[in-house]
């Protein structure tokens, strides 16, 4: 008769190992290739305000069913560090539902996280156009894909696929590996903040100082509530309304930048 080998708790070494794979293969990369985009932007002749940051563009030009196959592609890749952290909090006897993440509460989630949503997408959108009429950011478009069928739920696709990888890694598993690492409230709450607004510094200052304000919002409210859900469905519901609304309104509407 065989008997399984006791489990070990990882060690605060292996967990801050494991913390930084994590963000390398995730939003810690986003934020150094955001530092490098945003220092390229800098020197660039052209005026900062007067540039462009591309989101959700076209990858495959003409080419409808080749580019959907591409747009697909990229929203289950980003999807696969969240698959990375379900598995390393199964190991630890532990899982999704230890941050929040999880059905079980669809309906009031859903409706804290419209509430949220409503709260901070209004102000977001003021704190853009006036970063941009100063000219401390680039012109953001949040949909460069053709006007084809698939168009509208792939947009719709996107702004899930950044709400969960967000909301998974930054708030709820980097504040749970924070906690276990014995951090204080506030540098946990700096921390999560300045990587939200890192990722985000490619847009220019309007983008990092905006997300880290979100980050700061959004740590209160996931130490109030306990649970990520909510706060995935408000990012969702934040970016759905920004790339569906402004792939429907570019153009049309006078007080909307355009690329």
């Amino acid at each position: 008769m065989t008997t399984e080998p006791e489990t070990l708790a990882p060690s605060r070494r292996l967990l801050a190992a494991e913390l930084l794979i994590v963000l390398g293969l995730s939003l810690g990369a986003s934020g150094l290739s955001a530092l490098i985009s945003f220092t390229g932007s800098l020197t660039a002749p052209t005026a900062l305000g007067q540039q462009v940051a591309r989101l959700n563009s076209s990858l495959a030009p003409g080419r409808p069913w080749l580019d959907l196959a591409w747009q697909l592609y990229y929203v289950l890749r980003g999807l696969m560090p969240v698959a990375l952290v379900g598995y390393l909090l199964v190991r630890e006897g532990s899982s999704l539902r230890a941050i929040g993440f999880d059905l079980r509460r669809r309906w009031p989630d859903l409706g804290r996280g419209a509430a949220v949503a409503a709260a901070i997408g209004g102000s977001g959108l003021l704190l853009y156009l006036g970063a941009q009429a100063f000219g401390v950011n680039l012109t953001v478009a949040p949909s460069g894909l053709p006007d084809v069928w698939w168009r509208i739920p792939v947009l719709i696709a996107s702004a899930w696929q950044n709400a969960i990888l967000e909301e998974v890694i930054v708030l709820g598993y980097l504040l749970r590996r924070l906690g276990q690492f014995g951090w204080g409230w506030p540098a946990i709450v700096v921390t999560s903040s300045v990587l939200r607004g890192s990722y985000h510094l490619y847009q220019g200052v309007g983008g990092l100082v905006g997300n880290m304000v979100m980050g700061a919002v959004f740590c209160l409210l996931y130490r109030r509530w306990g649970r990520v859900a909510p706060l995935v469905a408000a990012h969702a519901l934040i970016d759905t309304v920004a790339f569906v609304g402004y792939a429907l309104l570019a153009g049309h509407v006078s007080w909307l930048p355009t690329g």
